[in-house]
C-alpha cells in the first residue's frame, strides 16, 4: 500500500484522565497502543508520518523506537487538542496532497479505507472521513485547502467545530474500528478482542491463499 503525496498526523499527548494511567502505554497483545497504532499508520505507506506528544513525550518516544515515524512533542499540549494538530499540521506543511488525522489510542484504525477517503477528500476540495453506523470516525482526511485552517485550531475540540463548518464528504463502512478509541479500561479490554479476532481472522486468511486449509 502506498499514498504518495500524503502526510499521516498521530495525535498521542493527552494526559488520560480518564483511562487513570497513560494510555497510549497500555499494553495490547504485548506492545502499547501507540505503538499499535503507529505500526498500522507507517504501513499504509504515507510519505511522512508524524506522532505529537504531550505529557508522556520521552516515554511515547521510545515506545516507537525503530518505526519509520518523527516524533513531536508540542509544548502547549495541556491546551487540547488543537495544540498537537496545530505541530503536526505545521510540520506536514509540505504535503503534496493534504494529511490525515489519527488519534493515537484507535489501534484498530482500518488503513484500507485511507485510499478511499483521499479520493473523496480531493472530490470534494477539503476534507472526508469514514462513518459507521451514523456516526463520524476516524481517521479524517484533509487536503491542502484545510492546512491554514487547521493550524488556526484553538482548544480541545480539535478539528470537530472545523468540520462542521466546511464541506465534508463521508465513507459509509461496517468497519467498527473507525469509532473503536481507548478512553477507559474496558475499551482497552474490547479493544484487546478485536485484536485478537482480527489477527485469527487474518492468519486464517493468510493460511486459505497458501493452501495450507480449505477454503470455506
Amino acid at each position: 500500500m502506498a499514498m504518495p503525496g500524503w502526510g499521516a498526523l498521530i495525535l498521542a499527548a493527552g494526559a488520560a484522565r480518564r483511562f487513570g494511567a497513560p494510555k497510549m502505554l497500555a499494553m495490547l497483545d504485548g506492545a502499547p497502543v501507540v505503538r499499535r497504532t503507529a505500526e498500522a499508520v507507517v504501513a499504509a505507506g504515507f510519505d511522512d508520518v508524524v506522532v505529537v506528544t504531550g505529557s508522556q513525550h520521552a516515554a511515547i518516544a521510545a515506545a516507537l523506537a525503530g518505526l519509520d515515524c518523527r516524533v513531536l512533542e508540542t509544548p502547549d499540549w495541556a491546551e487540547g487538542m488543537a495544540a498537537s494538530i496545530r505541530t503536526g499540521s505545521a510540520a506536514l506543511a509540505g504535503a503534496g496532497r493534504g494529511l490525515f488525522v489519527f488519534l493515537g489510542d484507535m489501534p484498530l484504525v482500518p488503513i484500507a479505507l485511507c485510499q478511499p477517503l483521499a479520493d473523496l477528500a480531493e472530490a470534494g476540495g477539503y476534507a472526508a472521513r469514514p462513518r459507521e453506523a451514523g456516526k463520524p470516525g476516524h481517521p479524517v482526511c484533509f487536503t491542502l485547502a484545510a492546512l491554514a485552517d487547521l493550524a488556526r485550531l484553538q482548544g480541545d475540540d480539535g478539528a470537530a467545530p472545523l468540520l462542521k463548518q466546511k464541506p465534508v464528504a463521508y465513507l459509509d463502512t461496517t468497519d467498527s474500528g473507525v469509532l473503536l478509541d481507548i478512553d477507559a479500561p474496558d475499551d482497552l479490554a474490547a479493544a484487546e478482542r478485536a485484536w485478537k479476532s482480527r489477527t485469527t481472522s487474518a492468519t486464517s486468511a493468510s493460511a486459505i491463499s497458501r493452501g495450507a486449509l480449505p477454503k470455506p
